[in-house]
């Protein structure tokens, strides 16, 4: 771990998650506290629920979206297609260490390219009504936002893909790739 005084993680780099970071990412929902866990999934999560939605997150089209701090995984910003194409859901996760550095909203701004780019015309964002940090980052993206059912819905109206947002996930994905090189391969930390 780093020797930091500072509230901010060491330098990271952000990249697309495939089917390999699996025990990353299952890795990263445990090491959440109880009321992260809740205010991502907008009920308690249990271990076991963690690992099983972990192990299926990755067949259901979803884009995930990390960011890597010291070869560990801190953060996630996933983008889920509902069945229409059309809409999905944006759903993220910071850990502690990570919140309240924009790195929420550097992975909200990944996973808008990446909704453009696959045509989705609606993105949908659920936040508990105690959910301050997460009402804050949809703010910063859409002034559409509604108290329904105790919660806050956002609305975010992605712009049409074009050449320009296919280079710039194109060299996203790019330089994720080669933060990855660089950072190298490292034993996944415990909890």
């Amino acid at each position: 771990m780093s020797s930091r005084t500072d509230n901010r993680p060491a330098a990271g780099y952000y990249r697309k998650l495939t089917y390999n970071d699996i025990a990353q990412f299952r890795d990263h929902l445990l090491r959440l506290d109880p009321i992260a866990r809740r205010a991502r999934f907008a009920m308690p999560a249990s271990d076991a629920f963690l690992r099983c939605y972990a192990d299926t997150s990755f067949t259901l089209g979803t884009v995930i979206h990390g960011y890597f701090s010291e070869g560990v995984l801190r953060a996630v910003a996933e983008l889920r297609p509902f069945e229409d194409g059309a809409s999905a859901e944006a759903a993220f996760s910071v850990e502690p260490c990570c919140q309240q550095t924009g790195i929420g909203t550097r992975l909200m701004e990944l996973t808008l390219i990446a909704a453009r780019n696959r045509g989705c015309q609606h993105i949908y964002m659920n936040c508990l009504a105690t959910n301050r940090a997460m009402q804050q980052l949809a703010r910063k993206f859409t002034a559409d936002l509604t108290f329904e059912m105790g919660d806050i819905i956002g609305r975010i109206e992605p712009r049409n893909f074009s050449a320009f947002s296919l280079v710039r996930e194109g060299l996203a994905d790019m330089f994720g790739m080669i933060g990855a090189l660089m950072d190298g391969p490292r034993k996944p930390m415990g909890s």
